[in-house]
């Protein structure tokens, strides 16, 4: 089996995926922009061979590499980058070269434009949030007549909270629009709720090889603006309504053959038209693994190993190594220099250094959104998780 992986070098941790394939006896060709002295070795083991591309967004490049590899080695039988940037140029390749183990270009608009999202969403009966295109100002008004202030303006396509904004009052939203980047955007109604997702390793035939729910602040946008504390958890269950709703949501997106990231809202208050409080609420898609260290928490939570799990469905579409059946909590929580913190390293570490299974400094581009020092830990609860997080975050006043 010939496996093209494009950009295996980011994020730092995707060689694992390399790795798992290669050991599944799958030979790895890797496509990317650093130069080939500047990869992790791990990375460099598990490729058979490595193109280097002067820039990965240049179409006429990659097309040439993949053309190059198939070749060489013969019809290729998967490309994939596992990361969202890519998720477009991932399936206009596989369309061009007739490889049929993921989406293609005439599926892809459904799972990077937010609004068409919400087609799918109201197709199939799962309970989202109102949304509505900006065009003028006009339009946003009238929408609001509907919803209410605040509302949430964000660019249709796009990752994280970059660029989004919440909208509280006439005035910000005039000046949303004298100010906003030249690029499309919606505005959804707010809502009120921790947000939730739903990941999943799924087989060719839509059903999970596996399953996780990790929790995450309600407002990455304001950690990001505001530059906040970071702090997240894996689950030790993924609670049956939102298993429930996430297959639902796999199957109105035709996701097959993926590791897939689908974020929901949690209600923490009852809303008519959308549940009540605990209820879930489909937020958005995304059609790669969840980001940062997120599949290792995963990992950490489940006592497993994702990677491999990945590789086996592209392999064998199916479980070759079994799973454990251990489940924790893992916790993550950052800091930045920008604050005073009561507890010192040394005392992070004295408390919980049996339990801590990662700690770092962060690669200074992941500072805005993940701060600059993190602590990992496994808890054996919810309670344990949120006191982790508050000795880690707690700052002098």
């Amino acid at each position: 089996m010939n496996f093209v992986f494009i950009s295996p070098h980011f994020p730092r941790t995707y060689w694992n995926f390399c790795d798992r394939l290669k050991k599944n006896g799958v030979r790895v060709l890797g496509i990317g922009d650093a130069p080939f002295g500047e990869l992790d070795d791990n990375l460099k083991n598990s490729l058979t061979e490595y193109y280097l591309v002067p820039k990965l967004e240049d179409y006429n490049a990659v097309f040439k590499a993949v053309a190059f590899f198939s070749f060489k080695y013969g019809k290729i039988d998967w490309l994939e980058s596992n990361n969202e940037y890519w998720l477009e140029q991932d399936a206009k390749l596989r369309t061009d070269f007739n490889i049929t183990t993921g989406v293609q270009s005439e599926q892809i608009e459904f799972m990077k434009e937010k609004h068409l999202m919400k087609v799918k969403y109201l197709q199939n009966d799962i309970p989202t949030a109102k949304q509505h295109q900006v065009t003028t100002i006009e339009e946003a008004r009238a929408f609001l007549d509907v919803t209410g202030y605040p509302v949430i303006a964000k660019p249709d396509v796009g990752v994280g909270a970059t660029h989004t904004y919440k909208l509280h009052s006439d005035f910000e939203l005039e000046k949303f629009f004298a100010e906003k980047p030249d690029a499309p955007y919606v505005i959804e109604e707010f809502i009120d709720g921790d947000i939730c997702s739903y990941d999943a390793i799924i087989d060719s035939h839509m059903n999970p090889l596996f399953e996780s729910m990790t929790v995450w602040p309600p407002s990455i946008m304001d950690i990001v603006n505001k530059q906040l504390d970071l702090s997240y958890y894996t689950s030790a269950y993924v609670p049956p309504a939102l298993q429930t709703l996430g297959r639902k949501t796999v199957a109105a997106f035709g996701a097959k053959s993926r590791f897939v990231h689908l974020e929901f809202f949690r209600l923490k208050t009852p809303r008519r038209t959308l549940g009540d409080v605990g209820d879930f609420v489909a937020l958005e898609v995304n059609m790669r693994p969840a980001g940062g260290y997120t599949p290792d928490m995963m990992n950490f939570a489940h006592s497993t190993d994702v990677y491999q799990i990945w590789a086996d469905m592209v392999s064998a579409d199916k479980i070759i190594h079994p799973l454990k059946d251990s489940h924790q909590f893992c916790a993550y929580a950052s800091r930045r220099e920008c604050y005073e913190y009561v507890h010192s390293h040394e005392e992070i570490m004295e408390r919980y250094g049996s339990a801590i299974v990662m700690q770092e400094e962060m690669p200074p581009m992941n500072w805005p959104q993940m701060g600059r020092w993190m602590y990992t830990a496994k808890t054996n609860s919810e309670e344990e998780t949120l006191a982790f997080i508050h000795f880690v975050h707690e700052k002098r006043t």
